[in-house]
């Protein structure tokens, strides 16, 4: 939470709002200042690249290139710890007295490992997002209802240490300030049209690779989604992949808006 420049290189009225935060770890203030990202980058050199991500939980993503970033599970590798830690926090309640200072100091050590683990999550996903927006000048990703979706018992634990949401947000940021395409798709049928011919091949959750009865194309499952969301993302700035090589970003600028905003 410590920015990169001081406080002192700003003038008083870009600041708008000061907040003061009380984490695991101790109060922050934090200071709102109105600035557009866009005037503190250098621009990139147009990388003449687009990509369609497909995330997941098995991977964190695999791309229309096929490479693929496993998920870190950072929860997931502390759960063991998180519960020995809230286990000695809940031996040392008392219900109905005022706590002890061994009670107040056991909460915290369990907030602390929370916030540790939410930090690992932000620092993970802004990395990968900003990784993203540097070697592509657009990127298209799936428009999920993350709300619905962690509704699910089954999945909710593991969509929440994914961190899809808040990949989503830096991914959009990043977008914005340095001034590539970031562009949500529908998720419609993603996994099952095949991204040769355009046919529906039904398949279950656990079948991972896609093969296609009507023309004989083979890909990953993840892969096969990750190319259906790039053509997506090109038909909705009314591209291909292959005149957008040609053409390049400048050209799907000019009018082009976000439709996730």
């Amino acid at each position: 939470m410590i920015g990169s420049r001081d406080i002192n290189y700003y003038q008083p009225d870009q600041i708008k709002r000061v907040r003061i935060l009380n984490r695991a770890d101790g109060y922050y203030v934090q200071f709102c200042i109105k600035l557009d990202p866009r005037e503190t980058v250098k621009p990139l050199t147009p990388s003449q690249k687009a990509t369609g991500i497909d995330v997941g939980l098995k991977f964190f993503l695999v791309d229309s290139e096929g490479h693929q970033i496993d998920c870190p599970n950072y929860y997931r590798k502390a759960e063991k710890q998180l519960n020995r830690l809230n286990k000695k926090k809940s031996k040392k309640y008392r219900k109905g007295k005022k706590q002890s200072r061994n009670y107040h100091k056991a909460r915290k050590r369990y907030a602390r490992k929370h916030l540790r683990v939410s930090r690992q999550r932000e620092e993970f996903v802004k990395s990968v997002a900003l990784r993203l927006v540097k070697s592509n000048d657009l990127i298209a990703y799936e428009n999920l209802n993350i709300k619905g979706m962690v509704k699910n018992r089954h999945l909710a634990k593991s969509i929440t240490d994914a961190g899809w949401s808040v990949f989503r947000q830096w991914l959009e940021y990043f977008g914005d300030k340095y001034g590539k395409l970031t562009i949500a798709v529908s998720p419609h049928n993603t996994s099952q049209n095949c991204s040769n011919c355009g046919q529906k091949v039904q398949k279950s959750l656990s079948t991972r690779t896609h093969v296609c009865p009507h023309c004989a194309y083979t890909d990953c499952r993840d892969r096969n989604a990750a190319l259906n969301i790039l053509q997506k993302g090109l038909s909705s700035v009314g591209r291909t992949h292959a005149n957008f090589k040609r053409f390049g970003r400048d050209s799907l600028l000019v009018g082009w808006r976000n439709p996730a905003c």
